[in-house]
């Protein structure tokens, strides 16, 4: 798919992965974006950076199906359709089986981890698949592209990662049956396993943290920087003949249970 003037939605756009991701698209590929996201001040200021006629922030809770759906119809109504969906919302919940009492942690934090990682992703998916069906063809059949966003933990959880590693297992999962159930309408579905990257999040913890991080990537030894993420974005939906695949972005990290 050809980026220039196609219209991408980017859930948790407003900072991260998905911030970059949306920079990216307009500055370096001549796209739009809609940001969904729940941070009005981040969503809004990055709107107006990008510019009005390029962007469009919407306030979505991505667990909400009511509040996808308005998103949703909000992007409709500026740019009259979508052509890719980016799902970068998450949150990285920590959550032990037990407490530091040895009784069972509360499924609540699970079933919300689960409701915004997972349930979420699938919500922006679908709300999206639903406008994607009516784009025109091009010439290759191709109307749409959604990349969910899954992570290293996934395959390699760590101690106290039940909850997050658990939701972003689902969200690998889930790439291969819905490429093949999208097939038939021509929109292609991949996943993306990021490793430990230079986000805001990372930039935050200890030197300590930082250099236990470090030794677990093998080269490039340092963090992913945000635009090798953007770029594989790009590359996923330019890529026509990449579908149904989980991606890992990670330079050979295998996250050690501790």
């Amino acid at each position: 798919m050809e980026l220039r003037n196609k219209v991408a939605v980017i859930a948790g756009g407003a900072s991260g992965l998905g911030r970059r991701t949306a920079e990216y698209f307009v500055h370096e590929k001549g796209a739009r974006v809609a940001i969904l996201d729940l941070d009005e001040t981040n969503g809004e200021s990055l709107a107006a950076l990008l510019g009005e006629q390029n962007a469009i922030y919407c306030h979505v809770d991505v667990s909400d199906e009511a509040s996808v759906a308005a998103g949703i119809a909000s992007v409709i109504a500026k740019f009259g359709a979508i052509h890719a969906c980016i799902n970068c919302a998450g949150v990285p919940t920590p959550m032990k089986i037990l407490d530091r009492e040895g009784k069972p942690s509360g499924c609540a934090r699970f079933a919300k981890t689960l409701a915004i990682n997972l349930a979420g992703t699938f919500n922006v998916m679908a709300h999206c698949i639903e406008h994607m069906v009516k784009n025109p063809p091009c010439d290759s059949g191709e109307r749409g592209v959604v990349i969910n966003v899954a992570s290293a933990a996934a395959f390699e959880g760590q101690v106290g990662q039940t909850a997050y590693a658990s939701s972003k297992a689902g969200v690998v999962a889930l790439s291969l049956p819905a490429a093949r159930e999208l097939s038939a309408v021509g929109i292609r579905v991949n996943s993306v396993a990021p490793g430990l990257f230079n986000t805001p999040m990372a930039q935050s913890v200890s030197a300590k943290v930082l250099d236990s991080l470090l030794s677990m990537i093998e080269f490039p030894k340092r963090f992913g920087d945000m635009t090798e993420f953007a770029s594989l974005c790009a590359y996923l939906c330019e890529n026509a003949y990449i579908n149904g695949e989980c991606i890992r972005l990670d330079a050979a990290t295998r996250l050690r249970a501790r």
